[in-house]
């Protein structure tokens, strides 16, 4: 997996990730379960992989100048 998750978007993710997964505690009946779907950005922004962005050839990272 090459890294396609950039520092910006990752702190965005985790964020998100940790808003959506506040849902589980402030939602009442099934509506509340909608907050695992927190689960999804924090796992895409500890690996710094995305396989949406994967798809549609999208980075976030920084180009490394230089290099071989």
């Amino acid at each position: 997996m090459k890294t396609n998750v950039g520092t910006l978007d990752r702190a965005i993710r985790i964020v998100a990730g940790l808003a959506l997964l506040s849902l589980l505690w402030l939602l009442e009946g099934n509506a509340r379960f909608v907050g695992l779907v927190g689960v999804v950005p924090l796992i895409t922004a500890t690996l710094r992989f995305c396989p949406l962005y994967s798809i549609l050839g999208v980075s976030t990272c920084s180009r490394q100048l230089g290099g071989a």
